[in-house]
């Protein structure tokens, strides 16, 4: 079932302790905020609306650069209004299924997704919950009572509905009055609202202790994955060959796709196959005249952008070039650099080597250069 989502950042988070709004804080190198867009595309959503304060939009941008699928709206003075702006935002129809979903809660994954669209086929609302496990005390200072947590269950987010009941929905609610939620507001208009099995994992951002349990819990939502590449090119006329993105004078050139810059293409290739996203061909076809002669940076930067949109990051790479000549060490740390900066790696995360084959070969008799390329991209389940 297709699906659009509204994530709630714009909330200041004071029980966080001091510093920014926690949307805005890094968990795992990452802002939170990003967590759960990456989740929510990942899991298929159409289109995600981000609510945020309205001197955080440009922050959004920045947190949330290289994703697609997602646009930032201003948020209101409350939860609530924040919620219809962001259905207001939404381009979908009434019958569309839409998820509200609180950016606090980064661990957001397609099982949940999936568990809430199944129960909102029978229902006006669907909700994560968790049974209450620990025993419930009313009280000041003193203990009043125990209160049985029998049929207690503690709700989570995201919360599903159909866009056009929901609107419907916050459009009866009492004026003056909060909801605490989303399913709130559904059942005050008398909606049928599905509890479906919550996580633990769910867990919601609050007090300065659960973001050091998040930190620890963030290793086993990714994944490393492993990419090659290799390409290789003819000699033949000219003065100069491109190689990792630097120009060397040389008593030759290189003949192929583009500028020829062996180096980059098998890197590009490498970063696409971390992620199974086919090759160089596939994406910037030699027999397509626009890509003749141009700087192969494109391409490079092309890979490095669908690996962000998938929510991942690139790790290290590591390049080796096969030749006799041109000598690649004088380079080698201009290639670093320039590699490191289309890659957006720190220059101690990027390698680059040199290796010939002692005569043998094509390499050998210098008719031609190699390069072999290896890239580890993290990426979410």
């Amino acid at each position: 079932m297709s699906f659009s989502a509204v994530i709630v950042a714009a909330g200041e988070g004071l029980r966080a302790g001091p510093g920014e709004p926690k949307a805005w804080r890094a968990l795992a190198g990452r802002p939170i905020v990003r967590w759960s867009v990456e989740g929510l595309l990942a899991a298929g959503a159409g289109e995600v609306v981000v609510v945020v304060a309205s001197d955080r939009l440009g922050s959004a941008d920045d947190a949330l650069a290289g994703l697609s699928g997602w646009k930032a709206v201003a948020g209101g003075g409350t939860r609530a209004e924040s919620v219809l702006a962001g259905l207001a935002a939404l381009r979908t129809g009434p019958d569309q299924a839409v998820l509200i979903h609180d950016a606090a809660r980064p661990f957001v994954g397609k099982a949940h997704v999936d568990r809430l669209l199944a129960a909102l086929d029978l229902a006006d609302g669907a909700i994560p919950t968790l049974p209450v496990p620990d025993t419930l005390k009313r009280g000041d200072g003193v203990v009043g009572e125990t209160v049985s947590r029998d049929g207690l269950w503690r709700a989570q987010t995201p919360q599903a509905f159909r866009l056009g009941r929901l609107r419907a929905a916050y459009g009866a609610w009492p004026a003056g009055e909060e909801p605490t939620d989303d399913a709130s507001v559904m059942e005050r208009a008398g909606g049928r609202v599905a509890m479906v099995a919550g996580d633990p994992m769910l867990m919601k951002l609050t007090y300065p202790e659960d973001f050091m349990l998040a930190e620890q819990l963030s290793a086993g939502r990714r994944i490393v994955r492993m990419g090659q590449g290799i390409d290789a090119h003819r000699f033949g006329p000219g003065d100069a060959v491109w190689l990792g993105g630097v120009r060397i004078p040389h008593d030759m050139g290189l003949i192929g796709h583009s500028d020829a810059d062996c180096g980059l293409h098998a890197l590009t290739d490498a970063v696409l196959g971390a992620i199974a996203d086919g090759d160089i061909g596939e994406h910037f076809p030699p027999s397509d005249p626009q890509w003749k002669g141009v700087s192969s940076d494109r391409f490079l930067l092309h890979a490095v952008s669908r690996v962000a949109a998938k929510g991942g990051r690139i790790l290290n790479a590591d390049l080796t070039l096969i030749c006799e000549r041109p000598k690649i060490r004088p380079h080698r740390d201009a290639m670093r650099a320039r590699i490191a900066e289309l890659l957006g790696l720190p220059i101690d995360r990027m390698s680059v080597k040199a290796t010939t084959t002692e005569g043998m070969g094509f390499t050998g008799r210098e008719e031609g250069l190699m390069a072999q390329a290896v890239v580890a991209v993290e990426t979410p389940f």
